[in-house]
């Protein structure tokens, strides 16, 4: 069993739960394939994502707990962003419906889904599945890794690749 801490705990989480965030973020090693895990907010900061790729991630996996569509938006978009940027799989798994009596958290919106790379060979729009609005099911999908490493080394775009470290520097602890 491995953990990995929330890295940003949103305004209301650190207000009415004192939450603080982790301090690392690490590419786990599973028998299918490298995987990284942000944690809802987590996944609305490119350079957390970008440090998981550049650690050799190949699916990104995002739980989340969203109380209204907005939220949810803003994580599914960024969820959507980091797989073009970063040229790997992103899983967004969120809970649904009501908790009384649970301050701060009482109320879930969420659409899970699978998401690809916007590429020849994945899915069209980048949704691999989609579950339906506030609705407590499963989905699934194929996820081709072999397919993931020929898109980042001769895709249409080679974001990974194609990056211009000679105009900027990012450095990781």
């Amino acid at each position: 069993m491995v953990a990995q801490d929330k890295l940003h705990p949103t305004p209301n989480e650190a207000r009415f739960w004192g939450l603080q965030g982790g301090d690392a973020v690490r590419v786990i090693e599973t028998d299918c394939g490298h995987i990284g895990v942000l944690i809802c907010y987590d996944s609305e900061f490119p350079e957390a994502a970008r440090k998981l790729a550049d650690d050799g991630a190949e699916i990104l996996f995002v739980p989340f707990c969203t109380d209204e569509r907005q939220g949810y938006c803003r994580v599914r978009y960024c969820c959507h962003a980091r797989t073009v940027e970063n040229q790997y799989y992103v899983v967004a798994a969120g809970t649904v419906g009501n908790l009384e009596n649970v301050e701060n958290a009482d109320i879930h919106y969420a659409e899970s889904c699978i998401l690809t790379p916007c590429d020849y060979g994945f899915a069209a729009d980048g949704v691999a599945a989609i579950a339906p609005a506030l609705e407590e099911t499963l989905i699934w999908a194929d996820l081709d890794i072999p397919a993931l490493h020929k898109a980042r080394k001769s895709g249409t775009v080679q974001n990974l690749k194609d990056r211009r470290s000679d105009l900027y520097e990012v450095s990781w602890k």
